[in-house]
């Protein structure tokens, strides 16, 4: 299934890959892989933009309903049926789709799986032959080799070993603000539950993207960071935008 859409990445990557090589930009602390990797992050993320503005929309429209669902919420607390059904008319008044936001993120999750199939394998996804690949650069900056994993310093505690990995702390901090930014952006949860769930993704999140970062190859960080910046620039106008709004609802 994964295959689906780690061959088209790993044919884009190539493409790229040959591009960079054919114009010269192949230097040696910024290999014409690791361009590769963020010209075809950016290509994603670009192709993605009108799913990611659709989900705006559809944040901005929960926003302006906000007040009204509020007001459900106190008149109908003792009836849950009733309020799931009023809450429900209200969408569709206001062409509201409360899983609007979902489907990017739905769409990104198979790509990010591939990334990482296509960064573990690089062969045969993106070079046809074992020989072709190793005899590339694969640097970047600091790093000497995309293939594997970005580790500065290993940290031995008994039968454990911590990786200390720059790229991968700067992956886990953009995914810490970007998250934090798109929190902004929602409409405030209306139950504690669901708050404390948002809450505690925001912080585990950075975590496991830090594990993942220091443990596989530090192509894949790279992936994460490079998303993870244009998300932030992104989420930056979205929420001027959504900001707006809250202004003209007061």
């Amino acid at each position: 299934m994964i295959d689906i859409f780690a061959w088209p990445l790993g044919k884009l990557l190539k493409f790229v890959f040959d591009m960079m090589i054919s114009i010269g930009l192949d230097l040696p602390k910024l290999s014409a892989y690791s361009l590769a990797i963020i010209i075809t992050t950016i290509i994603f993320k670009l192709l993605l933009l009108p799913l990611t503005l659709k989900q705006t929309k559809s944040m901005k429209n929960m926003q302006e309903i906000q007040p009204k669902i509020q007001e459900l919420n106190k008149k109908y607390k003792n009836d849950p049926q009733t309020l799931n059904q009023k809450t429900m008319e209200l969408y569709k008044e206001h062409n509201v789709n409360p899983l609007g936001g979902c489907f990017p993120l739905l769409i990104q999750f198979p790509i990010i799986i591939a990334y990482f199939r296509v960064m573990q394998s690089p062969v045969p996804y993106v070079f046809s032959d074992i020989a072709t690949y190793e005899g590339i650069a694969r640097s970047f900056l600091w790093i000497k080799d995309l293939a594997q994993p970005d580790v500065i310093y290993s940290l031995k505690l008994g039968l454990f070993n911590i990786n200390i990995s720059i790229l991968a702390i700067l992956a886990a901090l953009t995914t810490y603000l970007q998250s934090k930014m798109m929190t902004a952006a929602q409409p405030v949860a209306a139950d504690s539950q669901a708050q404390s769930t948002q809450t505690t993704m925001t912080i585990i999140m950075p975590f496991f993207i830090l594990w993942i970062g220091s443990k596989y190859a530090a192509g894949l960080t790279l992936y994460w960071t490079v998303s993870n910046l244009f998300q932030i620039v992104q989420q930056y106008f979205t929420n001027r935008s959504v900001g707006k709004i809250k202004e003209e609802l007061k």
